[in-house]
């Protein structure tokens, strides 16, 4: 049997290349906006804190910095593992084009996953702050109540 043109791997362009590259770059910007909202988030704890001792000099408690942590800390680590994961499907596209494989897994999953996180750490957020909100309200009014009553 000879080899015939119909019959040698289909090489991969440059464009094929640089589009894999792109796709990486995109989803490393991703992770790492993640990871910068999750230290924003982070802090917003201490913020939190802060503003609370502020309007409430004789109260100890650590206000606002435990869910604020932990909703930040789990970003951070959801940006790791995006451009973990990003690292790990670029070579494996890489490997693909190399050898010449023309049937190319998408990262469809990936994308959707991630964003169903952020939507589900977005809607915990929002529940969050509204309760930090009325928390901060009703324990103003109760200042408010007890001044009038001396």
């Amino acid at each position: 049997m000879t080899n015939s043109p119909a019959d040698a791997p289909h090489r991969a362009s440059l464009t094929d290349y640089l589009a894999a590259e792109r796709t990486l770059l995109a989803w490393i910007r991703t992770g790492l906006a993640m990871m910068g909202f999750g230290f924003v988030v982070a802090r917003f704890g201490l913020f939190l804190q802060q503003l609370h001792v502020a309007e409430n000099p004789a109260g100890t408690e650590h206000y606002g910095l435990g869910l604020s942590l932990w909703f930040g800390t789990a970003l951070i680590a959801l940006g790791v593992l995006v451009n973990v994961t990003a690292g790990w499907h670029h070579l494996r596209l890489i490997r693909q084009l190399d050898r010449g494989e023309t049937n190319h897994a998408h990262a469809t999953a990936q994308a959707v996953t991630a964003a169903f996180l952020l939507a589900l750490v977005g809607i915990a957020m929002a529940i969050y702050l509204i309760s930090v909100r009325y928390t901060t309200s009703s324990s103003g009014s109760a200042k408010e109540v007890s001044l009038v009553q001396r």
